[in-house]
């Protein structure tokens, strides 16, 4: 999801450690160890597994996941009816829930889609209703031209990594969490991805918020 696009903003003047070649519970261990000032670098390099697992998947493999996780969404949500909903549009192998937004629409509900306004700031959430015009925006993704700012009652998070206690790993830029942050009311959470995206801990730190549910394949 657009929400974390951003590069890691942490430097190190150390070359970057080998943890990754490390078993999960020793890498445990040592964050401990190491505390806080090792949690940046730790995502950075727990995301690669996900990553490539999602872009390894088929098409048709990615499909099928897709709608299973679709199917729980209407089981989780079930009434749609005057609702706004925040979802997105696919980027690097996230599930492809753009056929279960446009049965959003025709259930009457809303959808919107996040916009990256600028680097640092939270995202704009945009109605959009299928063949309204979409423009490329950052990382080459489609976003709408137009359309009122709004703030959804529900948000699918689409996620790199997820842990026990639902909170997000995303791709590093914290955009989401900025953006939940600042929101009147707090909408229902829900981040979506694949089973083998789930991982021990993300090691939450103050500025991270959970999901209040995760659903995968």
């Amino acid at each position: 999801m657009q929400d974390d696009i951003p590069a890691e903003t942490t430097e190190y003047a150390s070359p970057p450690c080998f943890m990754h070649e490390l078993s999960p519970e020793y890498r445990v261990e040592a964050l401990r160890w190491d505390g806080w000032s090792g949690v940046p670098r730790w995502r950075k390099a727990e995301r690669k597994r996900p990553l490539d697992g999602r872009l390894a998947l088929t098409q048709h493999d990615r499909e099928a996941r897709s709608s299973r996780i679709a199917s729980m969404l209407d089981l989780t949500i079930s009434d749609y009816s005057g609702r706004i909903v925040g979802t997105y549009w696919p980027f690097r192998g996230e599930p492809d829930l753009r056929n279960w937004g446009t049965q959003v629409v025709e259930r009457g509900g809303r959808i919107a889609l996040p916009v990256v306004i600028q680097k640092g700031w939270p995202l704009e959430y945009r109605i959009w209703t299928p063949g309204d015009p979409l423009e490329r925006g950052v990382c080459n993704i489609l976003v709408p031209a137009q359309g009122p700012c709004v703030q959804p009652d529900i948000v699918i998070a689409p996620v790199v990594g997820f842990d026990e206690a639902h909170y997000r790993l995303g791709y590093g830029g914290g955009l989401f969490d900025r953006t939940l942050a600042i929101m009147r009311r707090k909408p229902l959470i829900i981040g979506v991805g694949y089973a083998q995206s789930r991982i021990p801990t993300i090691y939450p730190q103050p500025h991270d918020i959970p999901m209040d549910v995760v659903l995968t394949d």
